[in-house]
């Protein structure tokens, strides 16, 4: 039993130190320009964009943003239907 408790120690140990290197220095945006009366409802960084839900009053919208720039890259605006 000790056996196995070391080998997922030593796993664990492992994906910790072979992780990307460069992940801690990434370049992040000072500032990101979403607009007036923006209200940031949720974040996600998804294969390499960061994905903003937005609200502005009633309408809700996704911005895609690249994470390095701030710059964006698209917007899905949300509907009901």
């Amino acid at each position: 039993m000790a056996t196995g408790f070391i080998a997922v120690f030593a796993a664990i140990f492992y994906k910790i130190n072979s992780s990307d290197s460069d992940a801690g220095n990434a370049i992040i945006p000072e500032s990101i320009a979403i607009g007036p009366g923006v209200i940031v409802e949720d974040m996600e960084l998804v294969e390499g964009r960061l994905l903003m839900l937005i609200r502005e009053g009633e309408a809700a919208a996704l911005l895609h943003i690249d994470p390095t720039t701030g710059e964006q890259l698209g917007r899905t605006n949300l509907t009901i239907r």
